[in-house]
Formats: C-alpha cells, structure tokens, sequence
C-alpha cells in the first residue's frame, strides 16, 4: 500500500476556523418592536369593545339602510382583523421569527386564515357598502383586494420554500394590515383641515364623505409606498451611489 507523505518544502496552509455568520441582534435592540406592540394594542383597546357588545347603536361606522348585515359584517371584519394584527406583529419580529421557527409557521397560519382571508372578504362586502361615497368604496375594495392578494402570493412562496421573496411579500401585507391605524390618523387631519372650509362647515355629511375618501387613500397608499422604498432601500443607495461618482 502506497503511503502519500506531505511535501516538507511546502508549508502548511495555515487552519482557520469556519466563519460564522453574524448574530442576529437581540430582541431589544430592535427600536420598533416594544412601540409597534404598545401602539397596537391601544389601538385595539379603543376599537375592539363596540364591536364585541354587539350594540349597533355603538357601531363608529353609520349602516345604509339598505344593508341590514352591515353591522355584523363590519363587527366580524373588525375581530378578525385584530386577529390579523396581533399574529402579524409576531410575524415580523426578528428575534421571535428566528428563535421560534415552528411557531413563526403556525402563527403564520393564523395570520393567513384566521385574519386575512376571513378580514379581507369582509372588507369588501363593508367596502361595497361604506356609506361614505364611491371615492372611499373604491379605496375600500382596492386595498382589501390587495391585502388578499399579496398574503396569498407571500403565503405560496413560503410554501415553495422561497423565503426572501416570501418575506417581500409579507412586508407589503404587514403595511397593509396596520393601515388602518394611519386611516384614522388621516381621519383626525383631514376633518380638521376641511372644518376650517367654508363650503364644508355647514355640510357635517359632505364634510365626512370628502375626508373619508382623503382618508381612506391616504391611510393604506403611503405606509405600502413606505415599504417599497425600505424593501428598495439598498438598490436606492446604490443608484444613489453610482450618480455621486460620475
């Protein structure tokens, strides 16, 4: 048996350990965890109770008449959606994701099927018959359609094992859930603003459908284009990099 002996005029190569990749940092460096959380909870505090008393008359959104289950549709919209909120606060955090890999799928499902699907059908049937006009109805149902269809494509690519684009696709449903806490932000703005305009001081009813339809777009238009630039962040910077050296 042939014996193979190393060179004595070649010097070892020299032994590294195997990099490791970086560690992740820990859950409270991360500055928007602790006030994403408190934020929605106290939204959810102040939306949930008129809804859970199953009291029409404490219902913030005015039925048409000519739609008898709005109240219901709006009540089952409303506890789902804040099913949807919680699960996806987890969703997205780092450290819980990274640390919990099993509950971060079964989570997932929740978001999926116990918030979105069940919130988003809502949300189009109260959308059809918003009693604040055509310009929020047609808000209303673009955004549910949207909310539906980019949780179902982040949902598949998971599925398909391809979780950088799973994640993409879960930011832009993450903005869109929590929209509808810059909606009513919006709200509180655009009422005051049009208040201060004559033709709206005497007209309560055109004053709310005006702001409603500002409202509406606002609320879930900016934050989705807010996740498109941080998820296009770093090819801005490049773009921004290659103009500053011609």
């Amino acid at each position: 048996m042939t014996t193979i002996t190393p060179d004595p005029g070649t010097p070892d190569a020299p032994i590294t350990a195997p990099r490791r990749p970086p560690a992740a940092p820990r859950w409270w460096r991360r500055p928007w965890v602790a006030p994403l959380f408190v934020v929605v909870a106290a939204f959810l505090a102040f939306s949930l109770p008129p809804y859970l008393s199953l009291d029409a008359t404490q219902s913030r959104v005015p039925a048409p008449e000519w739609f008898p289950p709005h109240f219901v549709m709006l009540s089952l919209h409303v506890v789902f959606g804040s099913i949807a909120m919680v699960s996806c606060c987890l969703q997205i955090w780092p450290w819980f994701r990274n640390r919990h890999p099993a509950a971060h799928r079964r989570i997932g499902r929740v978001y999926v099927f116990a918030g979105v699907l069940p919130s988003g059908l809502m949300g189009l049937v109260i959308g059809v018959a918003t009693p604040f006009g055509p310009v929020a109805m047609a808000s209303d149902v673009l955004l549910a359609l949207l909310w539906l269809g980019y949780t179902f494509v982040g949902f598949r690519l998971a599925r398909r094992r391809r979780f950088a684009d799973h994640r993409r696709w879960m930011v832009r449903s993450f903005a869109l859930c929590m929209s509808i806490i810059t909606n009513r932000l919006w709200g509180v703005v655009t009422i005051l603003s049009l208040s201060e305009v004559p033709r709206y001081a005497g007209n309560p009813a055109w004053l709310m459908e005006t702001a409603a339809g500002m409202n509406t777009w606002l609320g879930w238009v900016l934050p989705l284009l807010a996740a498109e630039w941080w998820l296009e962040r770093d090819a801005f910077r490049r773009r921004a990099g290659r103009r500053a050296g011609v």
